[in-house]
């Protein structure tokens, strides 16, 4: 990859991980539509642990406080609010890891096509978007159960699909419950630490399979990506309760057209 290529894709990943618009859409894409050559499984692994970075970062007073309540609740001072949303995390993750090592080759192998982002950018915008009308949108985070845990893991699960939006899809599922929009994207996001963690140890594994690797295409790609994510998840969480879903499901359906109008003219 050149230059422009790595910088424009890195700060796509970093941007794209926690908008409710689909990061594998958008990296595979320019291949698909652009021609470019694939980014290799080196890049992936670096633009991932730059959007981790950047979660852990912006997120570091809650995921301490997560961390020292969950082990301090096995002492005498038992469950708190935190060590149970602690728990909630864990439990919400459960599925899509599931799911990850049953069905992700099948995936990989027949569903990263444009007609497949196309399908599901359009729908699961629409899915959004009903989502994003109800009225009573008053649950806060640490109202989080275990039923409801494990409706939103079952709805990450499904963003292993290419164009759902990991994001997307569980904020979806948490306004459908009735929690607030700032709640449902905090929760979201918590929740896509242990996911990225999970997906990149994956793919290191993966990566020593490979004999070359351009370190500072690596090292470049992580800070961008890293950059742009953490200021993503702070304008993202600073205008969501003023702005809505509405932007982002507009976005959705043009670019599910733009799509689907190039597959017709190809």
């Amino acid at each position: 990859m050149d230059l422009f290529q790595i910088v424009f894709l890195a700060l796509i990943q970093g941007l794209t991980e926690f908008l409710p618009i689909s990061s594998s859409a958008h990296l595979i894409l320019p291949k698909e539509i652009l021609l470019w050559p694939d980014q290799g499984l080196a890049f992936d692994v670096a633009v991932h642990f730059g959007s981790l970075i950047a979660v852990l970062a912006y997120f570091r007073k809650d995921v301490s406080r997560l961390i020292i309540a969950f082990f301090q609740q096995f002492g005498s001072r038992g469950q708190t609010p935190d060590s149970r949303l602690a728990w909630m995390v864990v439990i919400a993750t459960i599925p899509a890891g599931i799911a990850g090592l049953l069905f992700n080759d099948y995936i990989e192998t027949n569903f990263r096509t444009s007609l497949v982002i196309a399908i599901t950018t359009i729908l699961f915008g629409l899915v959004l978007w009903a989502a994003d009308r109800r009225s009573n949108l008053s649950k806060g985070v640490y109202q989080i159960g275990v039923a409801t845990a494990l409706i939103i893991g079952v709805a990450q699960a499904l963003a292993l699909i290419p164009g759902t939006s990991r994001s997307g899809i569980t904020i979806t599922a948490a306004l459908f419950l009735g929690f607030t929009r700032s709640d449902s994207a905090r929760f979201s996001f918590l929740m896509a630490i242990p996911i990225i963690v999970l997906g990149a140890a994956f793919e290191t594994l993966e990566l020593f399979k490979e004999h070359t690797i351009a370190w500072s295409d690596i090292f470049l790609g992580a800070a961008l990506s890293a950059v742009s994510a953490y200021l993503c998840i702070h304008y993202f969480l600073t205008f969501i309760e003023r702005l809505g879903m509405l932007p982002f499901v507009v976005y959705r359906l043009l670019l599910g057209g733009a799509l689907f109008a190039m597959l017709a003219f190809n």
